[in-house]
């Protein structure tokens, strides 16, 4: 293909060729730094490594030393993503994969195999795609959503608040986000404690990651079955009557696109936003002094913590530059908004606060910018400040310095947050939440609860717990137990994301 007439960095057309170790031209590793194993322990200072030495965009190498380059400029991130005519979310003219270097079992392949959803179309179809997805996202009622997402909070806040004490990761940002999707898409009744968990096995790729995935897609090809045959008013059913006229297979992915999308980010924008409201010096004072409202810190978190550190990937359609490096066509790029948020040149310090400034590239931009990032604020928003109004004395119990992390390429999980509060009593999760205190010798009107939730033992975090796989097909042959079955495409994608 021909190269633009004009380079968008501004970089003559008579620079000179790729840099040794280009990552699309390089024999191997050529002294590039890898996004995975020992070198990337606190990938943090090797982002800021690679700009010191390479500028904004820096080639690095992914797991198996697949070539990549990473974009760590604020302004180089954006205009990746706003330009689809230079770069593509279609992976099949990846140099590398047309090369043969990423095989078929490759733990990239999760992420970069061709669906059929909008976020892997262009042109046309991922017009068609994405004007039913945003449609049917369009159709959600506001008040409806805040009451979901207030009556779901009260449920989870009640399973815990007798006893002073929780763990905010796993008994209730991995929770809400889910139990607010569930009535989303139209299936409130396959909220549970173990959709949660299946969701959480099937990103997570252990033993069991094939059977919870089967687990949450057999729900989703029930709904999409139930509402192809009679509509409701929600999201599921929006996207099958909309004129693009969708077929079952792409109901489902999409469906299943925003379930996981949507819990994955959303439970790590929950726990980041409540760790800074906890821990953030002098942070609770200026909420309390109206100087800061839940919103403004909600986008603080999205500054600092955005819930995905870079997404793969993006692939030069031409030869181009970005940057000051030139990018050959084929080469593959990691849209980095950890990196991105941190540029120097829109934000020299670091630390300081942002103010409700929405500028950061925690939900991308261009036509693939994420369809749901309201909903997504709005559960962390709205969830966060009913939390607080239930739990005001609410603290943290261990030292700052005491949570603990797990790191990847694509995102820095917060594992648990353990907090301290005065017992508390249950209240109707029907009505808004508020303040109340418990008074343990006073016996407790019953709580109306309109959902079934599992016994009081499942109030434990359950960080361990294995999901009870699903009942086998009739026919099916069980697994062997003498020996264990090579790694399934999702066990090779959690070990590529944990650096393994």
């Amino acid at each position: 293909m021909t190269p633009e007439p004009q380079n968008p960095t501004g970089t003559p057309d008579t620079a000179p060729g790729p840099p040794p170790g280009c990552p699309a031209h390089g024999t191997g590793p050529g002294g590039l730094h890898r996004l995975y194993g020992p070198d990337a322990l606190d990938l943090d200072d090797l982002y800021e490594r690679l700009r010191e030495k390479h500028g904004p965009v820096a080639p690095v190498l992914l797991h198996d030393d697949v070539p990549m380059w990473v974009v760590l400029g604020h302004a180089e991130n954006l205009h990746m993503v706003r330009s689809p005519s230079q770069y593509t979310r279609d992976s099949r003219g990846w140099t590398p994969l047309l090369e043969g270097m990423v095989k078929p079992d490759h733990p990239l392949m999760p992420h970069i195999a061709r669906q059929p959803i909008c976020a892997h179309a262009e042109g046309d179809e991922h017009q068609r795609l994405r004007a039913a997805v945003t449609a049917a996202m369009g159709t959600i009622d506001h008040r409806g959503l805040r009451r979901s997402i207030n009556s779901s909070t009260q449920e989870l806040v009640n399973r815990f608040c007798g006893r002073g004490r929780a763990d905010l990761v796993s008994q209730f940002a991995e929770h809400l986000p889910m139990a607010v999707m569930c009535e989303i898409l139209g299936m409130p009744e396959e909220f549970d404690d173990r959709m949660v968990q299946a969701a959480r096995d099937a990103l997570k790729g252990t033993d069991t990651a094939i059977q919870s995935h089967t687990y949450v897609m057999d729900a989703l090809s029930g709904l999409t079955t139930r509402r192809r045959a009679r509509p409701e008013d929600d999201v599921t059913s929006h996207l099958i009557t909309h004129p693009a006229g969708l077929g079952d297979d792409e109901v489902r992915e999409h469906l299943r696109l925003l379930l996981f999308a949507a819990y994955e980010t959303t439970a790590n924008l929950l726990a980041n936003a409540l760790r800074m409201v906890l821990t953030e010096p002098g942070f609770r004072a200026r909420l309390n002094g109206g100087q800061m409202t839940v919103p403004e810190a909600i986008e603080q978190s999205l500054w600092d913590e955005p819930p995905f550190s870079t997404v793969l990937g993006y692939y030069a359609k031409q030869d181009t530059e970005l940057g000051g490096q030139r990018i050959r066509r084929g080469d593959g790029l990691l849209f980095a908004p950890a990196p991105g948020n941190v540029d120097p040149r829109v934000r020299p310090d670091p630390t300081a606060h942002m103010k409700g400034n929405r500028s950061h590239l925690a939900f991308g931009g261009g036509p693939h910018e994420c369809p749901g990032q309201d909903i997504g604020r709005a559960i962390a928003d709205i969830g966060v400040d009913a939390l607080l109004t239930r739990l005001p004395d609410i603290r943290l119990e261990c030292a700052e310095e005491d949570l603990r992390w797990r790191s990847s390429i694509a995102s820095r999980h917060l594992v648990s947050l353990p907090v301290l509060f005065e017992p508390k009593a249950k209240q109707d999760v029907n009505r808004a939440p508020s303040m109340s205190s418990l008074h343990p010798h006073r016996a407790e009107a019953p709580v109306p609860q309109p959902r079934a939730w599992a016994e009081d033992k499942a109030e434990e975090p359950v960080e361990s717990a294995p999901i009870a796989p699903p009942a086998e097909p009739a026919g099916s042959v069980p697994a062997s137990s003498e020996s264990a079955p090579p790694p399934s495409r999702w066990q090779r994608m959690w070990r590529w994301l944990l650096g393994e």
